[in-house]
């Protein structure tokens, strides 16, 4: 958001606070950044008070990837603020943060009517919708890409006006005066931020603002410093709350006469409430109310517990149209593997035409499950026409919409109060209770929190899609590739999802519409870095009774897994070195394979001989003109209790790092996530309900089980790449990998556990 001296207008705000306002955002937009009492607001994003204190709004999901520390921390650096006087206030749904590259990269989902003016986070038609539909959506790692700009604007022009009011004081130039740690100098004078705060209200900033010459950037970093131990300069701003326990998540919020609710879904998918008898539940003391939706029943009470026990009691009939089973998922998608038409999405010289496979194999993706450890809760309260919501989403936006339909009211009528995510892995971007929580709270006329239980979590929650892959090289007699088939049957999961996300759609009808319709973020990630001269990458749609969403990692997440799994495979056929054989065709890309030499340095990689144990794997990614490398190095092998992996090495190059402490929590978290994915975190389905019903048998890694990590950050200066998904790709085929080169068993499904016998 640019700043212009033609757009400030400074005055008294409501409740005597200065309020300085930018005519550059849309005339319907109102400031979302109140000041209060002896504040004034710049732009959107920032305010400064007569105390000091630096209030940044963060419009993102805080969900433990540490948003609500790192665009504050943008704003301090730009500003010259002191840390400990910097604040984040969580951001209204407003059109003046719209996240323009997420919206690009979605424009297939919410389908403009000109998709080539579209595409780009700079086009008019794009920005106009944007800003329209209030979309701030929290995926994709886009919170650099979207929010640094804006945030270092807004750090650069409070800057000016600061350093304005200071010079004036001291009748000197303002450009002499410099601000560092929350206090304006000039020579051996020097003014506090809390001291200029109301004064600097009444200044213009320059236009444009005047930018420090370097971007945001942790020098621990570019000092080559991987030691976590050494205290960060900018430590998270929500850790305090979360280890003394006053960090509110949903489940926290407590509001005068509120009940609680329980609740029992239908399977999956179409599932209808047939009948119950609530006199089954007539003992249960603290019961209030029953709520009959149409899918769903809700047990209200003065506790959580009594709602829960009194459903157990009644234990409620459903009705399915169409049950999930995964025996015919199965055979949907072997079928549809094998004959099936598909897309061609990727095409690379003469791409298979005329080819002849020397190699092909054939890959299994079990559905995955999100598994957060918070399970899905809400709070509203509707009272006077007014629906408020205490709400972790991803998506606030349409969620305030989706209430509202299900009430028949305005969206202007819905408040949403934004709260931390105990974890979401792109869960929290599902909104149905949102329609829940609405519901009941007009049906019982109090204020109503609703949790899911453990179990509910499983029946309702919409998992990574299933998914089978084939790939197959053409190579000549040292197996250099000549061709490459890489051809993946799943769901069209990604515009499924947009069609309930943007449509309101309920699952079956977003399944039904689009049979036989390919979906290119089905094969996300699946070619990857190398460059095989004749290429083809290819997505064949297949219909399930399974609805499905994303997952942290994205189709990325098991694309690498077939791809990465099948390069190793061709490289022991061949008896070529893993390493060296994936540089060999690294020569359009020198940066991964620097990356994937640092990997095998980290490591000591011996080669990944038979018996090592070792295992590797490389992944690219790419969000607009940031990109992210990895390569990961496992140590794995079968030891008491199973296949462990026990050390994991990775290289990381995701450009210019703002804050390595975040950057590291993110990637070794997305590894561990991964692992997760690889071992477990999978469940079958009968009859529309999932097989496994708790987390203990999800086979996840516990803080026992979780191996040694080790993480080299590559210092640069490019473009940031977010750090949050990049470490989930590779861990599920460098163990793999691993296992094979310790035991010589070669595992082709996901999770690995899965294909042991």
């Amino acid at each position: 958001m640019k700043v212009s001296r033609r757009g400030l207008l400074a005055g008294a705000a409501v409740g005597g606070g200065l309020l300085v306002a930018w005519s550059l955002l849309p005339r319907e937009f109102e400031n979302p950044l109140a000041p209060g009492e002896n504040e004034f607001a710049v732009d959107a994003w920032l305010k400064i008070g007569a105390d000091g204190v630096v209030t940044v709004a963060v419009p993102q999901l805080e969900m433990g990837q540490g948003v609500t520390t790192l665009l504050p921390q943008i704003v301090a650096m730009e500003l010259g603020a002191d840390w400990r006087q910097v604040a984040a206030e969580p951001a209204p749904v407003s059109g003046a943060y719209a996240n323009l590259p997420l919206a690009a990269e979605w424009a297939p989902l919410w389908k403009p009517v000109i998709p080539a003016l579209a595409d780009d986070p700079d086009d008019a038609l794009l920005r106009n919708w944007a800003q329209d539909e209030r979309f701030t959506v929290t995926a994709r790692g886009t919170t650099l890409a979207a929010y640094e700009a804006a945030c270092r604007d807004a750090g650069a022009a409070a800057r000016a006006m600061l350093q304005q009011a200071a010079a004036e004081r001291w009748d000197v130039s303002w450009e002499q005066c410099r601000a560092e740690n929350g206090v304006v100098y000039h020579d051996d004078k020097a003014a506090s931020f809390a001291e200029l705060a109301l004064d600097a209200a009444r200044f213009d900033p320059p236009d444009p603002p005047p930018l420090k010459t370097e971007a945001p950037v942790d020098q621990a970093v570019l000092a080559g410093i991987q030691d976590t131990d050494i205290a960060p300069a900018f430590p998270r701003v929500d850790l305090p709350s979360k280890v003394d326990g006053s960090h509110v998540f949903a489940g926290d919020v407590r509001l005068p006469g509120m009940v609680f609710a329980a609740i029992r879904h239908g399977p999956h998918d179409k599932a209808e409430l047939l009948d119950f008898d609530a006199s089954l539940a007539s003992g249960q003391r603290g019961v209030i109310q029953l709520v009959r939706g149409k899918r769903w029943l809700a047990a209200v009470a003065d506790n959580w517990w009594a709602a829960e026990q009194a459903l157990q009691s009644i234990a409620p009939r459903f009705g399915i149209d169409r049950p999930a089973r995964s025996s015919s998922i199965n055979e949907a998608l072997g079928r549809h593997l094998a004959e099936g038409p598909g897309t061609v999405f990727e095409k690379r010289g003469e791409g298979i035409e005329g080819y002849t496979p020397t190699m092909s194999r054939r890959y299994d993706i079990s559905p995955g499950v999100h598994a957060t450890i918070e399970t899905t809760s809400a709070t509203a309260r509707l009272m006077d026409g007014i629906l408020e919501l205490w709400l972790p989403t991803q998506a606030p936006e349409q969620a305030r919409k989706a209430a509202a339909r299900a009430l028949g009211m305005s969206a202007g009528k819905v408040v949403l109060y934004p709260v931390s995510a105990g974890g979401s892995f792109d869960r929290r971007l599902d909104n149905e209770v949102a329609i829940e929580v609405a519901l009941l709270a007009r049906e019982v006329g109090r204020p109503v929190q609703l949790t899911w239980s453990r179990w509910q979590e499983m029946v309702a929650s919409k998992p990574r899609p299933p998914a089978a892959g084939l790939v197959a090289a053409q190579t000549d007699d040292e197996g250099n590739i000549a061709a490459l088939r890489l051809r993946v049957a799943s769901p069209p999961t990604m515009r499924e999802f947009g069609r309930r996300l943007f449509e309101n759609e309920v699952s079956w009808a977003a399944i039904d519409a689009l049979e036989g319709e390919a979906d290119p973020f089905a094969v996300s990630g699946l070619a990857g870095p190398y460059g095989v001269p004749n290429l083809s990458v290819e997505h064949v749609p297949v219909v399930t009774m399974l609805p499905s969403a994303p997952m942290r990692g994205q189709a990325d997440g098991y694309n690498c897994f077939m791809r990465e799994c099948f390069i190793d495979e061709l490289a022991q056929d061949h008896e070529r070195e893993p390493m060296s054989y994936r540089i060999a065709m690294l020569g359009g890309d020198p940066a991964m394979a620097d990356v994937l030499q640092r990997a095998a340095r980290l490591a000591s990689w011996d080669g990944g001989r038979p018996g090592s144990g070792q295992g590797m794997a490389c992944h690219r990614m790419q969000l607009g003109d940031a990109v992210g490398r990895i390569a990961v190095v496992a140590e794995a092998g079968a030891g008491e209790g199973g296949l462990r992996a026990r050390r994991l090495f990775a290289c990381v190059d995701i450009g210019r790092v703002v804050n390595r402490d975040i950057a590291l929590q993110q990637i070794e978290g997305g590894m561990v996530f991964g692992l997760a994915m690889a071992l477990g975190c999978s469940t079958d389905y009968s009859e529309g309900l999932p097989t496994h019903q708790r987390l203990s048998a999800l086979a996840m890694p516990t803080l026992e089980d979780c191996p040694e990590i080790v993480i080299e950050l590559v210092a640069s200066d490019a473009e940031p790449f977010d750090p949050g998904e990049i470490g989930v790709p590779p861990v599920a085929p460098a163990v793999a990998n691993a296992f094979a080169s310790a035991t010589g068993v070669r595992l082709r499904r996901l999770p690995l556990l899965s294909a042991l016998p």
